[in-house]
């Protein structure tokens, strides 16, 4: 089961039917921040280092004039994610940020584009073999949001050889131990 008319238009749309395709989908050396923690990162490094001329990063990465187009491709690729776990991860971390997307973002979703862009017909395998076997997977990565210190975790639900049932999810509550 695959996308590879709606990846194929996707690619299209975005305009990197040339470009090059990258093997991951998400740079995980990025960290991904709201405008106000940059806001706030910003007066700090002021009032520690008056002197400095330097330009930092967050003063560099701009919100977007056009919200809206970078809205409509994060909802093409949570659609996308119907057939495509892995790209999942991905896509949630970004959609935490529609509110005012920055320049950054617009990076990091034209990512996953170029990764989807390397296997357009990827998708779920469902196996013909009759297998009553349930295995399930969770992980966590506690306190992976840099800002509430959440936990994301990630389950996936196999049925014999065929995957019926994944989600990634950052938790409503803080977990104090693991």
């Amino acid at each position: 089961m695959h996308q590879r008319k709606y990846a194929l238009e996707l690619i299209s749309v975005s305009g990197l039917g040339a470009a090059k395709s990258f093997h991951t989908p998400i740079d995980i050396s990025v960290k991904l921040t709201t405008r106000e923690y940059d806001q706030h990162l910003k007066e700090t490094i002021d009032q520690q280092d008056k002197q400095a001329s330097k330009k930092t990063a967050c003063e560099e990465d701009e919100v977007l004039q056009d919200q809206s187009a970078h809205q409509r491709i994060i909802g093409k690729l949570l659609y996308l994610t119907v057939t495509r776990p892995n790209i999942s991860y991905s896509v949630q971390n970004l959609s935490e940020f529609l509110q005012q997307p920055k320049r950054s973002y617009m990076e990091a979703h034209l990512r996953i584009i170029r990764y989807i862009k390397s296997h357009p017909g990827k998708g779920i395998l469902l196996s013909s073999n009759r297998q009553d076997t349930i295995t399930a997977y969770y992980d966590a990565d506690w306190a992976a949001c840099l800002f509430s210190r959440k936990s994301i975790t990630g389950f996936l639900i196999k049925l014999g050889d065929s995957l019926v049932s994944w989600k990634s999810k950052k938790q409503s509550i803080i977990s104090r131990s693991s």
